[in-house]
C-alpha cells in the first residue's frame, strides 16, 4: 500500500493505493494519527484501491469518527469493488460516500 497526502491549508487528500488490509491498515493508522491534526476537511481518494478487508474498513470508521469530531470526511472515488464491500458491509451507511462517475472496476485473480 501507498498513501499520497495532498495538503491544502487547513484541508488534507490522501489517496490510498493498492490493498488495505490488517497490516497496512496499522500503517495507514499510525499516518493518519500524523497527520490529521489541524485538518478540518478530509477527503479519501480510493480510486487505486484494489482490496479492502475488515480491518480496513475499521480504519475507514475510526478515521470518519474522529473527523466528525474536527470537522468533515468524504470517501471519493471508490471503484465498484471496493464499493460492494462498503454496502455489503453497511459501512456505507455509516462513512460520507462522494458520488464519483469515474469510479472504476478491477478485478485480479
Amino acid at each position: 500500500m501507498q498513501i499520497k497526502k495532498i495538503p491544502d491549508g487547513s484541508a488534507m487528500t490522501i489517496q490510498i493505493i493498492g490493498r488495505l488490509d490488517a497490516v497496512t491498515a496499522l500503517e495507514l493508522d499510525k499516518e493518519l494519527q500524523a497527520t490529521l491534526s489541524g485538518v478540518t476537511d478530509l477527503t479519501i481518494d480510493l480510486a487505486d484501491l484494489e482490496y479492502i478487508s475488515s480491518a480496513g474498513l475499521r480504519m475507514l470508521l475510526k478515521t470518519q469518527k474522529r473527523m466528525d469530531r474536527q470537522g468533515s470526511m468524504k470517501i471519493c472515488n471508490i471503484r465498484e469493488n471496493v464499493r460492494e464491500v462498503l454496502d455489503m458491509t453497511g459501512f456505507s451507511g455509516f462513512l460520507t460516500l462522494a458520488e464519483d462517475k469515474k469510479a472504476k472496476f478491477s478485478v485480479s485473480f
